[in-house]
């Protein structure tokens, strides 16, 4: 049994309670995250800490990778891309924690893009039916031929970081983010749950709680003014 936390988005006090509210009632469980821990919110440094310091597994999300790629090579598409997602929140908070910024950005580095775990397929904006015909039969046993073809597309607009199109029935549950809903949504067709309760809004923020490919509970706080303030 795990318990999988929506996109975070620098909304750190909000994050706190939700973390509060799920160990009670699950003492101990394992937490994961399905990425976009920066950007929108006012608390992207806090939460990198918060979630390296708690052993938190993320994802690695669509935000994630366009801090990582403005900071490591700011001509790029996805470093240019970054000024108009969010980015002014996050430098701000990084603004009297420079020294941190490299040390962080090693962390998302090396966060994965996808795991397949006994409990649920875990990624960002999952396994889309784009991929229908090229994956081949079986393809969750065959690991590095699954890694090898969805690192290719990191950047696609097709790819497990940034897809808005239906899920693909993998034959397992997936659970990610990205794809904002007022609470958590189970798409049937897909067998996919989608986690992004839209936090930095002002909605809320959510944690699934599954295990063996079951949905078992779901547990959500109301956003804390103070992650989005101006």
């Amino acid at each position: 049994m795990i318990a999988v936390i929506g996109d975070i988005h620098g909304c750190y006090n909000t994050l706190k309670e939700l973390i509060d509210r799920v160990d009670k009632e699950f003492p101990g469980i394992k937490f994961y995250s399905v990425g976009d821990l920066v950007d929108r919110g006012n608390f992207s440094y806090d939460v990198m800490c918060f979630v390296i310091s708690n052993n938190i597994t993320f994802l690695l999300g669509n935000h994630d990778h366009m801090f990582y790629s403005y900071i490591k090579n700011p001509s790029s598409e996805l470093g240019k891309a970054w000024h108009y997602n969010g980015s002014e929140t996050t430098l701000l908070s990084y603004s009297t924690h420079i020294n941190e910024i490299h040390d962080h950005l090693e962390v998302i580095k090396k966060a994965p893009i996808y795991l397949n775990l006994e409990d649920c397929f875990l990624s960002h904006a999952g396994v889309s039916v784009y991929y229908e015909s090229k994956l081949p039969e079986y393809f969750l046993q065959k690991k590095d031929t699954l890694k090898e073809l969805l690192e290719k597309d990191i950047e696609n607009e097709h790819g497990i970081l940034w897809t808005r199109e239906k899920l693909l029935d993998i034959g397992k549950l997936q659970l990610v983010g990205h794809t904002r809903h007022s609470s958590v949504y189970y798409s049937k067709s897909s067998n996919a749950i989608y986690a992004d309760t839209s936090v930095y809004t002002g909605n809320m923020l959510s944690a699934v709680i599954v295990d063996s490919n079951l949905l078992i509970r779901t547990i959500s706080v109301p956003t804390n003014p103070k992650d989005i303030e101006d």
